[in-house]
């Protein structure tokens, strides 16, 4: 009788067949699966789970409460070794040298700076040329690996997704439970599989690729859930590409996001700093590749998404979600199918001061951003740069560029990037989040519209209440740079069709 009452409790045919399989033991895992019960120390009485939090990263606004909670207990930071630190949310890109303009700034990175020095934390300070934003950091250092867990005092930790890794966002006491004990308590998750296949258009980028799975399923869609992303897209992907959607994953309610690690994972990570060397390299490939999701395993759901419909995507309103194809026209407040839908468009066009049913190409912009943990990558400020070279910033536009780590402003200089952008009229800032969320002297002023390569676009976010952002990517940021409007990149930069 018992069993009739679970089948009928469980209404999903789907969840239904998942666990009489796992009953049965003939299903094979997802990735999520396996690195958390890989992770698991035990099952807490509320259900929770106590999880190992593999690698540790830390900046300078989440985590001095954290460490002064510990200071208040007496107690040490359980694993040093399995923590690591760079200065990104306040650090300005504007000036280098020490004692900064800014107060506050210089007190959090001292904070910093005794906090890692007092508990043998690694510090990527920035006088060590390997400063940046903590995202950006821990891939190009080799900290971030397949078959982890991550955990970071910020939300877009689930950029670290990308390696095959479980790797999410936490509080400031999940901070300090993470530095006294090197794990926390937290609820799984269910899992979707989110397929893109095709061929994507050209001037279609990662960043459209996940602003578009936002348009389709929301700001809210992802809670509760891990997004798993496959098809021949992402397997054609660089791993910065991946970083770019796995970034991006929050803003779609989802806590993780990852793609399963193959031999572009291996081949990015193969000879950084903090991998494996040699035979050490190879038995971890074989090891990291068995974190993989299996090809039977049960998916509580899956999104299947043609490439070819995607186009290049502005967003016109206040939140991820709220956006659009590049030659679409701007949604009006009839167009919203409930009470709800209707009140968030109206919201959205009086803040934007945007008419519903005009077109979204040909507004007017302030400011060109390009930099961020979304889009602050090389490969970022290499690919706009072969299509600005010999063009200039509008008149009346403020342009500015962050790499997103030293690392990164100093191989792009190396190749003559910063000549390149200097020339078209940019700004070459150093390394920090900036204008992403202006905790740091680069803001919006007033009611100026900024095209934004970063990750979010609510209502005061780039530092002014009355600001106003519109994320795309940074080919379509630099589009509207040089025509001083929102663009087609397609049409400004003559994309082959």
């Amino acid at each position: 009788m018992g069993f009739f009452v679970l089948i009928f409790a469980i209404r999903n045919f789907a969840v239904l067949i998942k666990v009489l399989f796992e009953i049965l033991g003939i299903m094979g895992k997802t990735l999520f699966e396996k690195v958390w019960d890989a992770h698991s120390v035990k099952t807490l009485a509320n259900g929770q789970t106590q999880l190992l939090i593999g690698t540790h990263l830390i900046h300078e606004v989440t985590s001095p409460q954290a460490f002064g909670m510990l200071r208040e207990k007496g107690l040490p930071v359980k694993y040093p070794h399995r923590t690591f630190a760079t200065v990104d949310h306040i650090v300005p890109t504007n000036e280098s040298a020490e004692p900064y303009s800014d107060g506050l700034a210089q007190g959090m990175i001292e904070e910093l700076r005794k906090n890692c020095e007092d508990n043998d934390v690694t510090f990527f300070d920035t006088n060590t040329g390997a400063q940046g934003i903590v995202h950006i950091v821990g891939p190009e250092q080799g900290i971030t690996q397949p078959g982890t867990t991550i955990a970071c005092g910020d939300s877009h930790t689930s950029t670290h997704g990308a390696f095959g890794a479980i790797a999410f966002g936490i509080g400031t006491s999940q901070v300090r439970d993470v530095l006294a004990t090197q794990t926390i308590a937290l609820n799984s998750l269910k899992v979707r599989r989110i397929n893109v296949n095709g061929v994507l258009a050209p001037g279609v980028y990662s960043k459209d690729v996940i602003l578009h799975i936002i348009r389709i399923l929301g700001t809210n869609g992802g809670t509760g859930f891990a997004y798993e992303y496959g098809g021949n897209i992402f397997d054609g992907f660089t791993m910065e590409e991946r970083m770019t959607v796995c970034n991006m994953s929050i803003e779609g309610g989802a806590r993780v996001g990852y793609v399963n690690p193959d031999q572009t994972t291996f081949d990015y990570l193969k000879g950084r700093n903090y991998c494996p060397e040699g035979e050490a390299f190879d038995e971890a490939v074989i090891r990291w590749k068995a974190f993989a999701s299996d090809d039977d395993c049960q998916y509580d759901d899956i999104v299947e998404i043609n490439a070819s419909d995607i186009p290049p995507t502005v967003t016109w309103g206040i939140n991820p979600s709220q956006g659009i194809g590049i030659d679409e026209m701007i949604p009006t407040i009839e167009s919203g199918e409930t009470q709800s839908e209707r009140a968030s468009i109206q919201e959205a066009l009086e803040h934007m001061s945007l008419d519903g049913g005009s077109p979204i190409k040909g507004k007017k912009i302030d400011v060109a951003f390009l930099g961020s943990c979304t889009n602050g990558r090389l490969s970022d400020l290499q690919e706009v740069a072969q299509y600005i070279k010999g063009k200039k910033v509008a008149e009346g536009v403020k342009a500015i560029v962050v790499p997103g780590s030293q690392v990164v402003g100093k191989i792009a200089a190396a190749q003559g990037l910063d000549v390149i952008y200097k020339e078209a009229g940019f700004e070459w800032r150093g390394a920090g989040c900036s204008m992403c969320l202006a905790m740091n002297p680069d803001k919006l002023v007033g009611n100026q519209l900024c095209a934004s390569s970063s990750n979010r676009n609510f209502k005061g976010r780039q530092g002014s209440i009355t600001g106003r952002t519109m994320l795309m990517s940074p080919i379509m940021v630099a589009a509207a740079a040089v025509t001083g409007e929102v663009a087609d990149a397609r049409e400004v930069f003559g994309f082959e069709s």
